[in-house]
């Protein structure tokens, strides 16, 4: 292999959150005596992730998102809410989301023993190591890195020099992130100096954060690292 350290991003992935996270709410709108909505869901998702990306930005603290989207949601409802216990008990079925991408399971295997592999992912520690062990996936790693544990969020240089300094010998050029969100994984990736490589299944719209490589399936990605000094 031409890389051999692969640092994966885990939702939207490895993970389907997608369908956890939908799962997750539904379950927390029946704890909450409310019907589920398409508008609300999406309501819900519009706020999560604007407070996720103003995180991403340095513009809140994870406390400030995780204690107050459902405070914010539930006060639209006309409801006022504890944010951290409704929280915790979102996360709490957060954690119990274990499906997988297509070919996950497989590329892992197929990668096993052949580079060395790392979790990079934003997120809550408690949630992500539960959801990646419901799935069978936490032993292919080598290490688990959560921004909650590192005091730092992708994109952020801090995390990066984090993992960098956490690897045993490290070299920067054998190095490549593989995730799906551009302002994150590739952002952060290019910033730190290492490769990139974007999934993106949905065919979403390039921009102006280039990734070294782009891939629409898992089944591709042992290809570019085998192949990575040609497809380069």
């Amino acid at each position: 292999m031409f890389y051999t350290t692969v640092l994966f991003d885990i939702d939207h992935t490895l993970l389907d959150f997608e369908a956890t996270e939908r799962i997750a709410f539904r379950r927390l709108l029946e704890q909450q005596e409310l019907q589920w909505t398409s508008e609300r869901e999406a309501r819900y998702k519009t706020l999560n992730q604007a407070l996720w990306k103003a995180l991403e930005r340095g513009e809140v603290t994870r406390e400030e998102v995780i204690h107050s989207r459902f405070v914010t949601f539930f006060a639209e409802e006309g409801r006022t809410v504890d944010g951290r216990e409704v929280d915790e008990t979102y996360r709490g079925y957060l954690a119990q989301g274990t499906e997988l991408i297509p070919g996950a399971t497989a590329v892992l295997e197929q990668l096993a023993g052949n580079v060395t592999m790392y979790v990079v992912t934003n997120g809550i520690s408690k949630t992500q190591r539960a959801r990646l062990k419901g799935a069978r996936l936490t032993d292919f790693f080598e290490t688990i890195f959560v921004s909650e544990e590192t005091g730092f969020q992708k994109p952020m240089a801090g995390f990066f020099d984090h993992v960098f300094a956490r690897i045993p010998q490290f070299d920067s050029a054998r190095t490549i992130i593989v995730g799906d969100s551009l302002s994150a994984d590739i952002a952060g990736g290019n910033q730190a100096g290492i490769a990139t490589c974007w999934f993106n299944p949905d065919g979403k719209p390039a921009t102006d954060i280039k990734p070294t490589f782009t891939i629409t399936s898992l089944a591709e990605l042992p290809a570019v690292l085998e192949n990575a000094a040609v497809l380069q």
